[in-house]
C-alpha cells in the first residue's frame, strides 16, 4: 500500500520570547484532543508538492509563505503518511486565522511549546528548523 503524501510549511519569526512558529489545530469534536500540525494538506492531481504547501498554508491561515527552504520529509508512525516540509520566514505583522473548516486554531506559538504540541511525529521538523536557524 502507497504512502499518502502530504505537504506543509513551517513559518517563522523573531517574537517577544524568542523564535515562534505557526501551527494550527484540527477542528471538530473527534479533534478536540488530538495534536497540533503544521498547515498541511495532500496535493492536487498534478500539483507540485511545494506549491500544495503554500496553497494549503494560505487555505488553512491566511498567511502567506515567502521564500521557502526544504526541510525534508517525516513519516508517521501509524499512518501510512508521509509529510514533506517547507520552512521560511513569516511576516512580522502576519495575523494568521481560521481561513478553512479543517481547522479550529491557528497561531504562532514559542518552538518550545511547539515542540508540547505537535504531533509527536512532526517533532523532527521542529528540530530541522531550529538547526536551520543556528545556522544561518
Amino acid at each position: 500500500m502507497a504512502r499518502v503524501q502530504s505537504a506543509g510549511t513551517l513559518l517563522y519569526r523573531r517574537g517577544p520570547r524568542g523564535w515562534e512558529v505557526l501551527i494550527v489545530h484540527p477542528s471538530g469534536p473527534y479533534n478536540r484532543g488530538k495534536p497540533w500540525s503544521i498547515p498541511k494538506g495532500v496535493p492536487e492531481p498534478g500539483e507540485d508538492l511545494e506549491a500544495c504547501a503554500r496553497r494549503e498554508t494560505v487555505e488553512e491561515t491566511g498567511v502567506v509563505p515567502g521564500a521557502l527552504h526544504y526541510l525534508g520529509t517525516v513519516n508517521y508512525r501509524k499512518s501510512r503518511k508521509t509529510v514533506h516540509a517547507w520552512a521560511g520566514p513569516a511576516d512580522p505583522h502576519a495575523e494568521p486565522r481560521c481561513a478553512s473548516w479543517e481547522i479550529d486554531q491557528a497561531q504562532f506559538v514559542p518552538l518550545e511549546q511547539a515542540r508540547e504540541l505537535l504531533h509527536p511525529d512532526q517533532v523532527p521538523l521542529l528540530d530541522r528548523l531550529a538547526e536551520l536557524l543556528a545556522n544561518s
